[in-house]
């Protein structure tokens, strides 16, 4: 069954019928819907987790032409909230335990997916399909609950002992938390956890373990790049089919360019404004890119303190100071109105733009123009709880819903990446049929996320302070920057 609003497009029906979810949700930080109205990073959170609160036909979530900055449709209770907060911040423990009897047992779930409108049609359908063959095993599912963001309505939803058996729109930002509060089920503790996750997205899968086990398995990703609008470019000059931007050098020539020719008032427009997510849509892709792959904090020490680091931070800097980005948030979807050339934006941005504009999509810049570019997978992942009274059914429900099937059908519906090895070849047939995600297929192979530490909210959030002052607002030199900024994040990883 279905718990939720009627909406366009999601009738109900006999196998999955919406009965009412709370409010509509928001996605935490994510970028993607169309509809959206700007397209300023920000991620599949609403992107989930780390996202500043997307329409609902988002998806990535919270990520552009939404942005993540924008306020929520609906404010759950803030004194409920608040409380269940603070009762998580005390809350301890290392995650649950997933015996041999919790793991076979079977019966009705519940399940919440994000308010991502393709999301939801094909959430539909997996729960319809399952449904009608485990007349027993019932799944009903809803949006996850309104809230300021999707963590704060999970973590309410753990504290209060009812969240659902699998929650489809995990941040692994959010995940060593809650392991701490001792909401999620250690994957890696069911006979075929580790294999299952393994076999499906290869040796990717490693960099989602929390205390060396899986509490979440990777879903799907929407691996950052640059979009640009292809009419822009031209006007300003630049060829649109190859337009020699993959160093810092070519970037900033090319930005220069697109400014001074009168094609658009700015270049590029990164949101300023300073959520902690909002690295993921700026600082963190070039640094995965510069890096290959090295993620902020590495072995519980900042890794950023050093010339890639320094040479990121001075190319945003450059583009601040030569007044190529606005300092301002954008009160629309810049690209499209024409008042900006590019964004830095996932696959789902190529829905959103059908249409409207022409759009190019190329790999973010390196100082050096590598070949083979890493960038951020601004994934989206799923968890089961422990409230959950029948984890057999539910961990049987999540591999159904991530065979390989289910994931050829889940491209199809949302532009989304699954998270399974060989993603080229996997999704050629789709890739045939959209030429245009082929770019973001392709760059899947090579993404980095952010590192599994448990106050990850309170380091990207200082880390966002410093650099909207020194950067952005040009108060400090890259190298200052650099150094204070892990100075201060190596003390807050230390105090944990």
């Amino acid at each position: 069954m279905w718990a939720r609003k009627t909406r366009a497009g999601l009738e109900s029906d006999r196998d999955v019928q919406f009965a009412s979810a709370a409010l509509p949700v928001t996605e935490l930080h994510t970028r993607n819907p169309p509809g959206i109205r700007q397209l300023q990073g920000g991620g599949e959170q609403q992107r989930g987790i780390h996202t500043p609160k997307l329409p609902a036909s988002h998806l990535h979530p919270t990520s552009p032409p939404t942005p993540n900055s924008e306020k929520p449709k609906y404010i759950t209770t803030s004194i409920a909230i608040a409380a269940a907060l603070v009762m998580a911040l005390s809350g301890c423990g290392s995650g649950g335990s997933a015996s041999s009897a919790d793991t076979k047992a079977q019966g009705p779930i519940k399940v919440w997916f994000s308010n991502n409108e393709q999301e939801l049609a094909w959430g539909k359908t997996v729960v319809a399909a399952w449904n009608s063959k485990h007349p027993d095993q019932k799944v009903t599912a809803q949006e996850i609950p309104s809230a300021s963001s999707s963590e704060e309505a999970i973590t309410a939803a753990i504290t209060a002992g009812t969240s659902p058996c699998l929650v489809y729109n995990i941040s692994s930002s959010s995940v060593p938390g809650w392991v701490r509060q001792g909401g999620l089920v250690d994957l890696s503790k069911i006979s075929d956890g580790n294999s299952y996750i393994e076999t499906r997205s290869g040796d990717a899968s490693n960099s989602y373990k929390t205390n060396g086990d899986y509490y979440q398995l990777p879903w799907k990703s929407n691996p950052v790049m640059i979009i640009y609008n292809k009419a822009i470019f031209k006007k300003a000059g630049i060829n649109p089919e190859n337009p020699g931007m993959n160093t810092y050098k070519g970037f900033l020539a090319a930005a220069k360019k697109i400014v001074s020719s009168g094609a658009s008032k700015s270049a590029i427009w990164p949101a300023p404004t300073n959520e902690f997510y909002q690295p993921w849509n700026d600082f963190y892709p070039l640094y995965l890119a510069e890096t290959s792959g090295t993620p902020l904090i590495k072995d519980e020490k900042a890794t950023f303190d050093s010339e890639a680091g320094r040479d990121v931070t001075q190319f945003w800097k450059s583009i601040y100071e030569d007044g190529l980005a606005p300092t301002e948030k954008a009160a629309d979807d810049a690209m499209a109105q024409g008042t900006t050339a590019m964004q830095l934006a996932g696959p789902w941005a190529i829905a959103s733009y059908k249409g409207k504009v022409d759009v190019g999509v190329m790999p973010v810049p390196t100082s050096t123009g590598k070949k083979s570019v890493y960038t951020f997978a601004d994934s989206k992942n799923i968890s089961m709880f422990t409230s959950c009274k029948a984890q057999g059914t539910a961990w049987n429900f999540l591999k159904f819903s991530t065979s390989e099937a289910q994931d050829a059908k889940f491209i199809e519906a949302t532009g989304q990446i699954p998270m399974r090895k060989n993603a080229t070849s996997n999704y050629a047939s789709f890739v045939a049929k959209n030429p245009s995600y082929a770019p973001y297929v392709d760059q899947s192979a090579r993404t980095g996320d952010v590192p599994s530490i448990t106050n990850a909210s309170e380091v990207w959030q200082k880390f966002r302070d410093l650099w909207s002052a020194d950067v952005i607002f040009g108060k400090g030199s890259a190298s200052t920057f650099v150094s204070d900024s892990a100075t201060a994040v190596n003390s807050l990883v230390k105090k944990g």
